[in-house]
């Protein structure tokens, strides 16, 4: 389905930057830039100028903008019911959850509304299943160096970056790290907390981490320590979830399942909403344990489900893996031009990094700067990391027209 396109309102970017920093806190390093409107796989600034969006309000728009389901789903539920409480049924949450439960291993979703919400009840289930069925007071949850879980408290120290968590001290405690795909330094970290070790917490892909993606045998080994030790094997799938790694979820790369895994930006196309997902063994939670206000309203569950629903009618998921399979080939055929400059290509389906040489005076930021000015919306994923992450209704047209851009771009600044 075409997309639903309106024309965009007219904005003074200079106007609008300055007031903007003047009343908005400065937490983000944004290029001076408006986006006023997007279409398909398309966005527009204030000025007109149009760019092919790679970056989809970082893995979150999963049918583009405008789409024709979402602007149905928006319009039809905000004027029927948009939020109620959660002390009562609501049966668009039902249907949500149902579509999850059947299309996962999981038997049962909880709805909030970020992912950082969602690693939260991860943690909070895996730290009862600790104190009520390992009967451990002091529980310890393993995550990875480079993984990034959230900004709250606790999932910043979840997170294995300590940029993230520099003047935020002190953090909470019952975490610690381990190399990401390291099966020995996992094995040690396992027998150092033998008694307190209630859940090993990883990403199937590590996003924020420089778009690195696990290791099968190193999953299958973690799942194995996991059912042995009796303990939880968490799957952060906020970011490669929902269909973006070419196969629904990401895990399904593994050949491993999670006991817990949680999604968000994707599963709502922008629509803010997030899910924290378990099998029956570790569904602990009772009435008053966790909750959410506004987690699983009438109006994000109705919208999220149809980004599900188009996900299969339009068959989206195979078209992240074959467009993802162009798009590694065309990064892969310009890496060999620039053997000094670009390190490798890595990613799973339509989340790719292209990682720059550590020995490179270019930094990621320059070349996302040249691609912008290029017309090509791209991100960081750290200082020598290009992350590409369209949306998964791109077609093979808009992959070669990137491919393109990043070529046209590499050249200038490389000359």
């Amino acid at each position: 389905m075409s997309p639903i396109a309106l024309e965009p309102p007219i904005v003074d970017i200079q106007n609008s930057t300055s007031e903007f920093d003047q009343y908005v806190m400065n937490t983000y390093a944004r290029f001076p830039i408006a986006l006023v409107r997007g279409a398909g796989c398309r966005v527009w600034d204030s000025t007109g100028k149009e760019y092919l969006d790679f970056v989809a309000g970082i893995a979150t728009c999963t049918l583009g903008h405008a789409h024709p389901a979402m602007v149905k789903a928006v319009t039809e539920q905000i004027q029927t019911l948009h939020h109620v409480s959660n002390l009562f049924y609501l049966p668009a949450q039902g249907e949500l959850a149902k579509w999850l439960v059947q299309n996962s291993c999981a038997d049962k979703a909880f709805f909030c509304n970020s992912g950082a919400e969602a690693n939260e009840g991860a943690i909070k289930l895996a730290r009862k299943y600790a104190h009520v069925k390992l009967g451990i007071e002091d529980p310890l949850i393993l995550t990875a160096n480079a993984s990034f879980h959230g900004r709250t408290l606790a999932t910043i120290t979840a997170t294995g970056q300590p940029k993230y968590q520099k003047n935020f001290t002190p953090l909470v405690s019952g975490f610690d790290y381990v190399p990401y795909n390291d099966i020995a330094a996992l094995e040690a970290a396992v027998a150092k907390y033998e008694g307190r070790l209630c859940a090993v917490m990883l990403e199937a892909l590590q996003g924020e981490g420089g778009v690195r993606p696990g290791d099968r045998a190193y999953f299958q080994r973690v799942r194995e320590i996991c059912d042995q030790k009796n303990i939880l094997l968490i799957l952060d799938e906020v970011q490669v979830g929902m269909g973006r790694s070419g196969k629904l979820w990401g895990y399904e790369n593994l050949g491993i399942e999670p006991d817990i895994f949680t999604s968000a930006k994707g599963l709502g196309g922008g629509i803010p909403i997030g899910a924290m997902m378990c099998k029956s063994s570790c569904d602990l939670f009772e009435p008053g344990d966790h909750a959410s206000t506004f987690g699983g309203n009438p109006f994000a569950c109705t919208v999220a489900l149809a980004v599900c629903k188009t996900l299969t009618d339009e068959d989206l998921v195979t078209n992240a893996k074959e467009r993802g399979e162009q798009l590694q080939k065309g990064l892969r055929a310009i890496a060999q031009d620039y053997p000094d400059l670009i390190e490798q290509v890595r990613g799973w389906g339509l989340i790719e990094g292209l990682v720059l040489a550590e020995s490179a005076a270019l930094t990621s930021r320059d070349v996302v700067q040249a691609c912008i000015d290029r017309g090509l919306m791209l991100v960081p994923a750290g200082p020598k990391v290009v992350r590409f992450v369209p949306p998964l209704i791109v077609s093979a047209e808009e992959i070669d027209q990137a491919i393109a851009t990043i070529a046209a771009s590499l050249a200038s600044l490389n000359s």
